[in-house]
Order: C-alpha cells, then sequence, then structure tokens
C-alpha cells in the first residue's frame, strides 16, 4: 500500500529520517460515486509499537461496510513522548479533511478509531482538538482536526487510578508533573462539543481495566454527548476484531450500524 508521509519536508521534532522518525498515513480508499466517510485508525501498543492486526485488517472491514480508512503510524516511545503521537494524530486528521476531494471523502464525516493505547491517542485528539490557524503558512494547518466521531476499543483514558502504568510512562515519563497527567486523563476533558462516540471494552480485561471505558462514557452522558458503549463479559485484551471470538465478534456489526446511523 502507498505509504503517505504526513510532512513531507520532515516532521516538527524528528530526531532521524527513518521510518519511526517520519508519520504517515496508509490509505485504503473505496472507490465510489459517492463521497463517504473515512475513519483514522490508530492501532494500538502501549506507546511503544503500532500492532499490525489493529491497522489493516481493521481498515480492510471498514472498507467492505463502505467506509475509507486511513492506517496512521505515529511516533511511538522511547525516541518519541508527548506530544509528537498526539501532533501526528492532528495533522493526520488535518491532511484527510484538506484532501478529501481528492478520495472522495466528505470532510465532516471524518472519523477516529483506537485501540487500547491508539484508542487514549484517539480520544485525546477528541477531548483537545482545535479549529486550525487560519493565518498558518501551510494550508493544512489551517484545518480543524476535530473528529466528526470516535470509536474506542477497550482503551486507555485515564492516568488516574485505573491507568494502564505502562502506556503512561511510555507517553509522558517515569515521574510526569500532576498537570500533565491531569491533561492526559481524557474523562476529564469532554465537553459538549466532543464528537459522538463508540465504545467497547470486556468487563474482565486484564491490561486495561474496563473502568477506562466506563469513566468516559460517564463523562459523556454528563456533558449531553451521544454515545454507545458495550460492555462484554468475558476476552483478553487486544482482540482487534475479535475474529474466532463469537461472544465478542458483534461489536464491528453493531459499529457498522452507528456510523451509518451518523451518515457515514
Amino acid at each position: 500500500m502507498e505509504e503517505i508521509l504526513l510532512w513531507p519536508n520532515g516532521a516538527s521534532g524528528a530526531k532521524g529520517d527513518t521510518k519511526e522518525d517520519t508519520p504517515s498515513i496508509v490509505p485504503y480508499i473505496v472507490n465510489s460515486g459517492d463521497a463517504r466517510g473515512a475513519i483514522i485508525i490508530c492501532p494500538g501498543g502501549g506507546y511503544v509499537r503500532r500492532a499490525c492486526h489493529e491497522g489493516e485488517p481493521v481498515a480492510l472491514w471498514l472498507n467492505s461496510i463502505g467506509i475509507s480508512a486511513f492506517v496512521l503510524n505515529y511516533r511511538v516511545a522511547p525516541s518519541y513522548r508527548y506530544p509528537y503521537p498526539f501532533m501526528d494524530v492532528q495533522r493526520a486528521i488535518r491532511y484527510v479533511r484538506y484532501h478529501a476531494a481528492d478520495w472522495n471523502i466528505e470532510p465532516n464525516h471524518i472519523g477516529v478509531m483506537g485501540f487500547s493505547a491508539g484508542g487514549h491517542l484517539a480520544s485525546t485528539v477528541g477531548t483537545h482538538f482545535d479549529d486550525g490557524r487560519a493565518d498558518a503558512e501551510d494550508p493544512i494547518d489551517r484545518m480543524s482536526c476535530r473528529p466528526d466521531a470516535m470509536i474506542l476499543c477497550y482503551p486507555v483514558i485515564t492516568f488516574g487510578e485505573y491507568r494502564h502504568h505502562g502506556s503512561m510512562i511510555n507517553l509522558i515519563g517515569e515521574n510526569p508533573s500532576d498537570e500533565l497527567i491531569k491533561l492526559l486523563s481524557n474523562e476529564l476533558h469532554v465537553t459538549p462539543d466532543t464528537p459522538p462516540t463508540f465504545l467497547w471494552h470486556t468487563a474482565d480485561d486484564q491490561a486495561v481495566p474496563v473502568q477506562n471505558s466506563l469513566l468516559f462514557a460517564e463523562a459523556l452522558r454528563r456533558c449531553g454527548v451521544p454515545f454507545e458503549l458495550h460492555i462484554y463479559p468475558h476476552g483478553r485484551h487486544g482482540l482487534g476484531l475479535a475474529l474466532g471470538e463469537p461472544s465478542v465478534s458483534s461489536w464491528t456489526e453493531l459499529c457498522a450500524r452507528w456510523l451509518k446511523n451518523l451518515g457515514f
């Protein structure tokens, strides 16, 4: 698949020019006469890697329901900590929105999807977005980075009591300030402008406690943001599409219906 560099002339803060220094998106475009929605996928991996099974297979599933997809290769630890992964997902949304006409994508139907630590990244851009800089020299930076929908799969949400400690220290270091912990505990930053959200988790997830999804859902409810939440009784962490797990795999059908109702 074609790989598109988010910053062709070098990313801000890049420490080299290897693949790990050059964030990119891999497009999976649906060829259709009608403009369609698109989803940017953030694979998980504890902010130290990007899990393959949460990338291309998910993009191909989205294609199968008529939605274009982009797999985000964002920067990870130990070379890159906050804010670099966040900058990468912001840029990806702006990039796809700027080039929406080229791919026959509706610029107001661009969502973000994340698994585990990728769910933290997706929920960060969904709670800390901006409208772009109107005076930016780069026209892409003039675009809003607000996603129009969020799909959060067994996400890391909080860096509080129910945090996934590994993801937290990989993103913000061993001794982060209280301010940084609060800034990136995304349940604390939901507002009425937060995008509609689809969440799923398993109740006995041994890596990322289910309370992460529950905290976010409660914050969405309190702010009047539409959401759909599914908690499955059993299932290991990191299931991805959950193929071969009939008790959990229904999440894709439920999510497809949810996206259709949003106009994707």
